[in-house]
């Protein structure tokens, strides 16, 4: 049965879609059988895995129309073990065109129950909103991770989020567990950086993953190159963060 993740902050630059990709590859390498969902208009996961946005036919829109089955949008990338439902900025219209469906909320979470069984993980990249697309991924998922970068700003809307995940819980989907909260483009050197990190460790304690990732120039190189940053660095403090959290999801996932 395959675990479902959603990688969700409203607020944008803060490296989810970099966690997505990263976790994802490094979950794969580790022999994990993975599925990875990008529900973002701006496809940027797809294109970091060397996909050719502009050649999508079938993708997460498709899906989200229940006009095709899962199964049909599913392509394999080149990250051992990762499959993608790959996106299209088409998506964006999917709000507008579910807004009067009956129960469109579940459309991600019905589409899933067809692939879920095949996959150790299914780990969904979410728009940077809080629109009807990222309440179909909170519906869909078992946890979310929530990336906070090590910024001046840092957990400004947090609360808004917080809140948004307590009434999916409410209303749709009351199994949704949060999965951790993601330290992101941490400098050692940045007084502010330290400040974020003890802030967020005060305020959430044990909600926060143990594993901190790092600014790093060839994390933010990889994705020009389509790779994730294990095929682009393997060496990289980018790649070894990653696959340090794929290790903590997997131990959680296994205890728990």
């Amino acid at each position: 049965m395959g675990k479902i993740i959603a990688i969700a902050n409203q607020k944008g630059g803060v490296g989810k879609t970099t966690t997505t990709v990263n976790l994802a590859a490094s979950l794969g390498v580790l022999e994990q059988k993975v599925l990875l969902i990008d529900a973002d208009p701006q496809a940027n996961a797809t294109s970091g895995l060397g996909i050719d946005v502009e050649a999508v036919e079938n993708g997460t829109y498709q899906v989200l129309e229940h006009a095709i089955s899962i199964k049909d949008a599913i392509i394999k990338t080149n990250s051992p073990n990762v499959d993608i439902v790959p996106s299209h900025i088409d998506l964006v219209a999917i709000e507008i065109e579910l807004v009067d469906k009956e129960k469109r909320e579940y459309m991600l979470k019905v589409a899933l129950e067809e692939v879920k069984d095949n996959y150790d993980f299914i780990v969904i990249d979410c728009a940077p909103s809080l629109g009807l697309i990222t309440v179909n991924a909170l519906t869909a998922a078992d946890s979310v991770i929530i990336p906070i970068q090590c910024e001046y700003y840092a957990l400004e809307g947090l609360g808004k989020l917080l809140n948004t995940i307590k009434s999916i819980q409410k209303i749709h989907n009351p199994d949704l567990d949060i999965e951790g909260l993601l330290l992101t483009m941490y400098d050692s050197r940045l007084r502010l950086s330290n400040q974020v990190v003890a802030e967020v460790k005060k305020h959430f304690h044990n909600m926060v993953f143990k594993t901190i990732i790092q600014r790093n120039t060839r994390l933010g190189e990889a994705p020009s190159f389509g790779e994730s940053i294990i095929a682009y660095d393997a060496t990289s403090k980018g790649a070894i963060n990653y696959i340090n959290l794929a290790h903590e999801v997997i131990k959680n996932n296994t205890n728990g």
